[in-house]
Order: C-alpha cells, then structure tokens, then sequence
C-alpha cells in the first residue's frame, strides 16, 4: 500500500517511517539461513571491527535471496513513492551486532554520523552517500540494549542546515556538537519490520547485551541523479524527493 499524504507528511518532519510486518516471513527466513550459517562457520572474530565499519558476510551482500528483501517487496515500491525514481539496487549491506557474551572484548560502537561522510575508513575528501535508507529486521530486537539502531527524528533538517551553514568537504567531524551529544530513538522491532529513513537523519548502534546476534539487512538506495549532486543533496534535504515538494510537515507549525 502506498504512503498516505499523512504518512509522508510525517516522513518530512521527521525524516523516518516504518512500516511492520512489511517483509513476508518465507524471504526473512531464506535470508536469515544464510547469514546464520555464515556467522556459524566462517565469521573470524578478528574480523569483526572491519565488518562492523563495512558490512558482514560481504560474499551474501548480492545473493538473490538477501537482494530479495528489497527487490521481492514493497519496500522498492515505498522507495519510489518517495523518490519518484530510484536507481537499482546491487549490494546489501549486512549489519550484525555480535553478543557481548561471544566476544574477548567489546564489539566497536558507532558515534552519530550520516553514512558516507566523515566516515573514519574514508577519506573526509570523498562523499558515499545516496537518498533513503531501508533497513530490514531480521531478529527479534525488544530492547534498546539489544544492539539496536538509535535515531535522531527531525535531525535531517539540523543536518542539511549545518552542511549548507557550516561544513565544508575536508573536515573530519561527522555531526555537529549539539547532534553528537544525544543517544536517539531505539529502533525496536521483528524479522520483517522495515525502517525508511532520509539518508541525512543522524544514527548510531550500541552494544549488544541480547543472547543472540542482532541481524539488520541494508539497502541504500539513491534518485538518479544522486551521483551527481552528492554536495546539493546534503544542503538540501528534499532535492531527490520530488513526490514530497507539495506535501507539508505534520503538524505544518513544525516544519
């Protein structure tokens, strides 16, 4: 079902929709089956604070089945519906936030950030960013200390301000100072919740305190003409949104 005007709306205040249940239970388990078996048999613990930058199972990132919790979906069709447009999806981005207990130390925490600035395995000279993140829930995630996903609603507007007032390309600091000091809203959820969210609305991950890995399935998707105005996109938050131009903030005295 497509997004109502109250729903994308809500999407322009606060840059994050999430729609439950999305994701047929058939395709999270055919995806979940193959990452459970690879972080059985070949994750190397050594490995991990690579992976936690990147991605885990980098070899699953275009398995059909994985790809499938976007493309098999309605998730691509949210995308569009936002978007107007969208550029093809390729690779997933596995994200696992390994249990505490399975670990000789603890698992690298992410500080806020917007991915593909600043990051620190990037030169702050490049810019990898793209217009919407879906994330897809591939366990059960019931507590913020579970290792779940923190984000900061409404912070895409602070964001594309900071970048258009203050930031240039070069600089190290992923967030301003007033964005890096909150902890955010814990992303909880089931296997088949899906999260959307504007690529500039700030995030983190914590530690994981669960018994069980916490699984989460990325796609990063951009409007076609992403590539070509990375810098313009970041300054102006709805510049790949085209079907949003119309559609005010709920409640409007907010936006």
């Amino acid at each position: 079902m497509p997004f109502t005007a109250e729903e994308k709306a809500t999407f322009k205040r606060d840059g994050v929709l999430i729609r439950r249940g999305l994701v047929a239970p058939n395709l999270t388990r055919r995806a979940t089956s193959l990452i459970d078996t690879w972080y059985r048999e070949r994750l190397d613990p050594e490995d991990i604070p690579a992976y936690s930058q990147r991605t885990f199972a980098p070899e699953l990132g275009n398995h059909p089945d994985v790809l499938a919790l976007y493309t098999k979906t309605e998730a691509a069709t949210l995308a569009c519906d936002l978007l107007g447009e969208t550029s093809p999806i390729s690779t997933t981005q596995i994200q696992i936030r390994v249990p505490e207990s399975e670990l000789p130390g603890a698992q690298p925490e992410k500080a806020m950030h917007v991915d593909g600035v600043s990051c620190p395995h990037l030169d702050p000279q490049e810019l990898r960013t793209f217009s919407l993140l879906i994330g897809v829930v591939l366990s059960d995630i019931n507590d913020p200390q579970d290792g779940a996903l923190r984000y900061m609603p409404g912070g895409h507007r602070t964001m594309a301000q900071w970048f258009s007032d203050q930031r240039s390309l070069g600089i190290t600091e992923q967030v301003p100072p007033e964005i890096d000091c909150q902890d955010g809203v814990s992303f909880l959820g089931a296997p088949g919740d899906v999260l959307l969210m504007h690529h500039l609305v700030p995030h983190t991950v914590g530690r994981n305190f669960a018994p069980l890995p916490r699984v989460m399935a990325y796609f990063r998707v951009s409007h076609p003409d992403h590539s070509s105005r990375r810098l313009e996109a970041l300054r102006d938050p709805w510049l790949d949104y085209p079907p949003l131009a119309s559609i005010p903030s709920y409640p409007a005295s907010q936006e």
